[in-house]
């Protein structure tokens, strides 16, 4: 005979499924459609006449050479494709590594010190996203001009002689540009998370004799993790993709990335399947790296359970 509880809790699980199922449908089928397209295209040819892609939908009809091409580059060093992926994996480490050192504190101070100021401060975090990422570039091509604003400020504080060309592609400002426009995103999760910690468990670590930076090391970082991984997942993913941020503030190939690799090879006619192919092995690249994330947090979660 089956028990009531496991019974009803068979159904809440069918029930939560269901509700789901149309969700995981659509994702799936605007993920996988829209992906094969790339692949056939990556796979494909380009009409010589109209200069548009012409897609191999069968199999059968697979040209490797647009794979080829790219894997030649990546690897025997006769193009630049390794140099720029390298160069993609630098500047999105450096960057997320700023925007969690900005982010963590600024998430820790509202959740934990806001007070009756916490609407206030999260309206604040939440205005940046009132503004097209586009938009909020452009301010700071103006502000990174020989006349702007960050010239002056350096002049006045005795930092630079003279003023400097901020847009001459700089790594630095690529890399500023890229933590300004995707630094909010990872705020979000971060105060979220830390938001929700019990505060009884600082108390218990306190009364064990922990002091105040004891008890954020060993009780709230840990606790937080997910939520630190969660928001390097978020930013990290469309950096890698990210070609707008150099071109308008840099719009050198010393700073190229894989985006603006991506960017270039569409637009090229002939080479439209190598911008394909690009695209498929950015996208396996950014698996691994994902499978590594639904990893750690299942672990990081398994053990908060425990």
């Amino acid at each position: 005979m089956p028990e009531p509880g496991r019974d009803l809790a068979r159904r809440r699980d069918a029930l939560w499924a269901g509700l789901a199922l149309p969700g995981i449908a659509w994702l799936a089928v605007f993920f996988l459609l829209p992906f094969y397209v790339i692949v056939a295209v990556a796979l494909g040819t380009v009409d010589p006449i109209l200069q548009t892609p012409a897609p191999a939908w069968n199999p059968l009809d697979w040209d490797w050479s647009a794979f080829q091409f790219v894997l030649e580059g990546l690897f025997t060093g006769e193009r630049a494709f390794g140099q720029v992926f390298v160069r993609t994996i630098v500047y999105v480490t450096i960057s997320v590594a700023l925007s969690l050192a900005i982010a963590y504190p600024v998430a820790y101070y509202v959740a934990r010190h806001g007070g009756r100021w916490k609407g206030l401060l999260l309206l604040g975090l939440v205005a940046p996203f009132f503004i097209s990422y586009l938009m909020r570039m452009l301010a700071w091509i103006n502000l990174l001009q020989d006349d702007g604003w960050v010239n002056d400020v350096l002049l006045w504080v005795g930092i630079l002689d003279a003023p400097r060309n901020w847009l001459d592609g700089r790594a630095s400002s690529v890399i500023l540009g890229m933590v300004y426009g995707y630094v909010p995103f990872m705020i979000l999760p971060l105060y979220a998370f830390l938001d929700r910690i019990d505060r009884s468990l600082l108390e218990a670590a306190r009364d064990l004799g922990a002091s105040r930076f004891q008890a954020f090391r060993m009780v709230t970082v840990p606790l937080s993790v997910p939520a630190i991984l969660t928001g390097i997942a978020i930013i990290a993913l469309p950096m890698f993709g990210d070609y707008y941020t150099p071109d308008l503030l840099s719009q050198s190939p010393r700073t190229s990335l894989i985006g603006n690799q991506i960017n270039l090879y569409i637009l090229g006619g002939q080479q439209i399947p190598v911008g394909a192919a690009l695209v498929v092995v950015l996208m396996l690249m950014l698996s691994v790296l994902l499978a590594y994330y639904v990893s750690a947090t299942t672990r990081a979660g398994r053990r908060l359970r425990e």
